[in-house]
């Protein structure tokens, strides 16, 4: 696959004020935001906005108001010139079970306007980068899910875009054929230059995937950062401990012996796993890891770790209302 031009400090997508209502929901309201070059992460829960934002990007559906452009070209206007630059990868099963992934990537090389023996040596290679080279000739109606998932990545990659859009890739996988994709969806920027805007429910997912990350909830915009601000080292301080015949209830016994020694034990373990094993405390400088080490060798437990606690992407969602509550447990839930 053939590298493309280079988008540094160069905005990918820019929305201004979209919007997009139907007659009993607005799917989109306001929303404002620029995406730069990388791999970008929309994150919300299923119904927030984010298969309605790709469409209207895409210049397949039209906004009710706001305007919004695509490497520079505006999608009122530029639908198909955005088209020919962009690759899409839709959420749903849209692939013929009768033909094989060697015909199907072909085909939509084709209508992607590459002449025919550039079309089959595309599909080859793009085959190849996806891993089913050994499997392009079998008809996709055999194919597992992640092998379908694969087929349609390729077809969106296949003429060499600028940029895709990969709406929910990880859709029906297992934990080893989501970690294989977000493999893949990482190296079509780091091999190839080609920028990605991902789609998920999962923000465990995209944490560790993506340079970027725009969260939506309701259509409207929440936050949109680098995922490295997102997941900053805060002053909290997690502990976990063995327990003992002494103390069966090894935490409770240390989260009462550090409430006596005045340190701020919190409540909650969002977040982190082991959630019954796990202390969170108010880290005060350097003493307070001694005072930990002290009262552990004290109650003569064993100490499995003490380390600062990074936060999450899904915390963005503990602000606010609490409308959403269920969509948003349902969008925090980490890929495992």
């Amino acid at each position: 696959m053939a590298c493309v031009t280079n988008f540094d400090d160069v905005t990918v997508i820019a929305t201004e004020s979209l919007s997009k209502r139907f007659p009993r929901v607005t799917a989109l309201d306001r929303l404002s935001v620029d995406v730069g070059p990388g791999v970008t992460g929309l994150v919300g829960a299923n119904g927030a906005g984010k298969s309605t934002l790709i469409k209207i990007l895409l210049g397949l559906s039209p906004a009710t108001e706001g305007r919004a452009e695509v490497l520079g070209l505006d999608v009122a206007s530029k639908g198909a010139d955005i088209r020919e630059r962009v690759g899409y990868m839709p959420e749903h099963d849209c692939l013929p079970p009768d033909v094989s992934a060697t015909e199907f990537v072909v085909h939509m090389a084709r209508m992607s306007g590459l002449p025919p023996t550039a079309a089959r040596e595309r599909t080859a290679d793009t085959l190849r980068h996806v891993g089913l080279y050994e499997e392009r000739y079998r008809p996709i109606g055999g194919y597992s899910t992640g092998m379908k998932q694969r087929v349609k990545l390729a077809q969106a990659l296949v003429h060499d875009p600028q940029l895709v859009f990969l709406d929910e890739p990880t859709n029906g996988l297992d934990p080893v054929g989501r970690d294989e994709m977000l493999g893949l969806i990482r190296r079509i920027h780091t091999d190839f230059g080609i920028s990605v805007l991902v789609t998920s429910h999962l923000l465990g997912e995209l944490e560790r995937t993506c340079d970027h990350v725009v969260v939506v909830d309701g259509g409207k915009l929440l936050r949109s950062s680098s995922t490295t601000d997102f997941t900053q080292t805060t002053t909290t301080l997690a502990i976990e401990v063995t327990d003992t015949d002494d103390h069966p209830d090894g935490t409770r016994a240390v989260r009462e012996a550090l409430q006596a020694r005045g340190v701020d034990v919190l409540d909650g373990n969002s977040g982190l796993p082991g959630a019954g094993h796990v202390l969170l405390l108010t880290a005060q400088g350097e003493d307070t890891y001694d005072v930990v080490r002290d009262v552990v060798a004290d109650l003569g437990l064993g100490l499995v770790r003490m380390e600062q606690r990074r936060h999450h992407i899904s915390e963005v969602f503990t602000d606010g209302d609490a409308t959403n509550d269920q969509q948003r447990k349902e969008a925090v839930g980490h890929g495992s």
